[in-house]
């Protein structure tokens, strides 16, 4: 008689296979070039190399990128553009009567090289790069009447500034004649120009033409009301001694930010003030503030100076790190941000007492403008045109008129207080 297979298979063998197939199915599956490469790892007892990390940038050399030159007949000053901050020494050179200003792990990009090799860096500043890996300033001590550096962030620059002055002559030997006359000649005394008093104001009325500025629910236009505040602050600064006060436009027309710019600084203008009205998408918002240039410190700002410069938000702060590095513009913002300040004082006090008024301060922005103008320049932006209650005093005459008598308080309280400054 025939046996069956399942008959003869030891049965003790088939529950083996049974249990052997389950488990294999329950093991996920192996991933054989992990397994390799641990099997690797372990002989060679190493772990994984990270292959992603690089060089720390704690670790890489700072670049120079560019030297700038701004002079003034009171300093010079130098500046260089780095890509990142970088630890700054200052030590007295030890064979030369000289002070060294080093950048200890820095060196210089090929344009900044380049530029050094033409020569556009004037003296008494000696710019180099040395054989252990440094850049350095070098200040001849006996040229110079004295000098200071710092350095500045966002971007990343170090500034020295260098007030000119000639050395005393060594004193003689007993047995030495002095020099001839022909022979000896001191250079000359930079000439410093007289100082000029503040006696042209340009107002500049924002808008105007076909660019209507901001507008109200109701339909009130920002360009009719800067122009009805400017024309009374003309007609209050004209009535006072010694001043001439100009307008970028007196009628509704459209002027370019570019042409109000040279306007002013066409005109020799001592003072620029610009009057604007302001918006904001939340119709709760409401109050003054009063801006001169500089960074933006917020989004708002940038925002406000993107939408009256009329320019894409992403490209309107461009470039301002340069302005801010030149010794005029440094003077221009110290006199623009007292008459901010002057002018934001004396439009809280003289409307507090009529209307409610909300103070948002002083702020910085790089507004066209007070770019481009060369003289103390402060742009108001007295309401918010967007706020039905603000608009509603927009309106109204006595409110502009308003305006206009507490900006002529605080110009007139900016030129009692100031000195005069030459230019």
């Amino acid at each position: 008689m025939r046996l069956r297979f399942w008959q003869t298979f030891p049965f003790h063998v088939f529950l083996a296979s049974l249990c052997l197939l389950a488990l294999t199915l329950s093991l996920p599956p192996l991933d054989f070039d992990n397994a390799l490469a641990a099997a690797a790892d372990t002989r060679s007892h190493r772990p994984h190399k990270d292959k992603t990390k690089g060089t720390p940038a704690s670790m890489m050399p700072a670049t120079v990128q560019n030297f700038r030159i701004f002079s003034t007949p009171e300093r010079t000053r130098l500046v260089l553009d780095l890509d990142r901050h970088t630890k700054v020494t200052e030590r007295k050179s030890a064979d030369s009567d000289a002070v060294v200003i080093r950048l200890p792990h820095a060196a210089m990009s090929q344009s900044a090289k380049h530029r050094l090799d033409r020569g556009i860096i004037p003296a008494p500043f000696q710019v180099s790069q040395t054989a252990d890996g440094a850049v350095t300033v070098t200040l001849p001590t006996q040229a110079i009447r004295s000098y200071k550096q710092f350095s500045l962030e966002n971007p990343a620059r170090l500034v020295v500034d260098v007030i000119p002055g000639i050395a005393a002559p060594e004193a003689l030997a007993p047995n030495q004649t002095p020099p001839s006359p022909a022979a000896f000649e001191p250079p000359p005394q930079p000439t410093i120009p007289q100082a000029k008093s503040f006696k042209t104001i340009v107002i500049d009325p924002g808008h105007g033409g076909k660019d209507p500025g901001a507008r109200g629910a109701r339909g009130t236009e920002e360009k009719d009301i800067t122009l009805k505040v400017a024309l009374r602050l003309r007609d209050l600064l004209s009535k006072q001694p010694g001043l001439r006060v100009l307008m970028t436009r007196d009628q509704d027309v459209f002027v370019e930010l570019e042409e109000r710019a040279k306007f002013a600084n066409r005109h020799d203008a001592d003072l620029f003030v610009s009057i604007h009205v302001n918006s904001h998408p939340s119709r709760a918002v409401k109050g003054i503030e009063i801006y001169h240039f500089g960074e933006a410190k917020d989004q708002r700002a940038l925002e406000v100076a993107a939408r009256e410069n009329g320019t894409p938000l992403n490209s309107t702060g461009a470039g301002v790190e340069y302005f801010l590095a030149d010794l005029l513009t440094a003077k221009k913002i110290e006199e623009s941000m007292e008459l901010a300040w002057t002018a934001k004082e004396s439009l809280v006090a003289h409307m507090s007492g009529h209307y409610h008024i909300t103070d948002h301060g002083v702020k910085t922005a790089p507004f066209y403008v007070l770019r481009y103008t060369s003289m103390p320049s402060i742009l108001a932006e007295i309401a918010y045109i967007s706020n039905p209650s603000e608009e509603d005093l927009l309106r109204k005459t006595s409110f502009t008129r308003d305006v206009a008598d507490s900006l002529l308080s605080g110009v007139t309280s900016f030129l009692a207080a100031s000195k005069p400054t030459a230019r």
